[in-house]
């Protein structure tokens, strides 16, 4: 299955038309008309509109693989919304020098240890 194959799929999952997406994404009608039509794919700088319109990770997109539970191996990389609470945590860690980066993932890692105590009790 192809990218255009899987946004198709997607919304008609979510009963969504193309005028609904188009007017969501801010991309033309015509364009998303002619990724049917004539069996293209939308540009890269599309990818992340699409995504958070459709609610769908960059991963499920453009390799048809769900981030979590299809596979048994983990991410190696992420694609993350500046805007969400996770892409504004990279972009502060991103600000900070060496040594308060290393200090914040010896916190993180501390925190994840914890909580995994607590959920296995």
């Amino acid at each position: 299955m192809l990218i255009r194959d899987r946004i198709f799929n997607k919304l008609e999952e979510l009963k969504m038309t193309q005028k609904e997406f188009s007017e969501k994404t801010g991309i033309p009608q015509s364009t998303i008309s002619d990724w049917r039509k004539k069996r293209t794919n939308p540009t890269a700088e599309k990818i992340m509109i699409i995504c958070k319109v459709l609610d769908v990770t960059p991963e499920w997109l453009l390799s048809g693989i769900e981030a979590q539970g299809k596979r048994s191996n983990p991410q190696k990389w992420f694609a993350i919304d500046a805007d969400t609470a996770l892409g504004k945590l990279v972009m502060e860690y991103n600000r900070m020098d060496a040594g308060m980066q290393e200090r914040l993932l010896g916190y993180a890692e501390a925190l994840g240890e914890a909580a995994r105590i607590r959920n296995e009790m």
